[in-house]
């Protein structure tokens, strides 16, 4: 059974049933039977996502709520999110990645690298959200790249190619280049020059789409094109206060 604050229901009609109101925090299993607490959201469940979001689709709802539980069956085996965070899985890395998604709506056929995606961050949330776009997720770490290949596998996600090589062994060329902090911006710009194709089927010209945060005004100092978008006033949440999205476009490199 499953013991909330109010009622007890069964485990499946929990799940089955999945409530705007609940979320599935923890299972202890005990003399073969299953006692789940089910908590108030709070903002840390899938919800949170979907008060930002209000024009997905009910396929890519399915599929933000199946993040939770393949990356915490995935975590248990290679752990590539924080102890602390997988708790809070949707504030802290799905709608983090999603920022990005607020800057910037990808087109269809357009290509773009997400550079050091570790655990598929931010490449996988945008992948959900633009299912006609493709996006090559890299990174050098084999392992990671493993629970991203199946994490991909579990969503059922076809524009999605995991790549396990450092960014500058990467061949082709892309319209947006993503990242969450990799490196500082002096050195990210070293190891994708020369991937940004010379055309933009966007408004916005090509370029890099950073997440980033704290002062950033010494890192960007020479960098007189970059853009800075303070998610704190899209995200209410404090976890928000000094995050951003750096925005850099980028010459073409024949």
């Amino acid at each position: 059974m499953i013991h909330s604050k109010h009622s007890l229901i069964s485990k499946d009609k929990a799940i089955t049933n999945f409530s705007s109101e609940y979320y599935l925090k923890k299972e202890n299993i005990r003399a073969g039977e299953y006692t789940i607490f089910v908590e108030i959201l709070n903002g840390m469940g899938v919800e949170i996502v979907l008060k930002y979001f209000t024009d997905i689709t009910d396929d890519q709802k399915e599929q933000l709520a199946q993040l939770e539980s393949l990356y915490q069956d995935w975590n248990q085996k290679i752990n590539v999110v924080s102890r602390k965070d997988i708790d809070e899985l949707y504030l802290r890395h799905v709608l983090h990645s999603l920022g990005i998604a607020k800057i910037q709506r990808f087109l269809p056929g357009s290509e773009v690298l997400d550079v050091g995606t570790g655990g598929g961050f931010p490449g996988i949330p945008l992948a959900i959200l633009f299912p006609e776009t493709h996006f090559t997720l890299v990174d050098s770490i084999g392992k990671k790249i493993k629970v991203v290949e199946e994490v991909v596998a579990g969503l059922g996600l076809t524009n999605v190619t995991p790549v396990n090589s450092r960014v500058e062994e990467i061949k082709g060329q892309f319209d947006f280049i993503v990242s969450r902090a990799v490196a500082a911006m002096p050195t990210f710009t070293f190891w994708v020059k020369g991937k940004i194709k010379k055309e933009s089927v966007h408004e916005r010209r090509n370029g890099i789409l950073y997440l980033k945060g704290g002062d950033l005004t010494e890192e960007l100092k020479d960098y007189r094109t970059a853009e800075v978008f303070d998610l704190t006033t899209i995200f209410k949440e404090d976890f928000y206060k000094t995050k951003k999205v750096v925005y850099l476009p980028l010459k073409y490199k024949g």
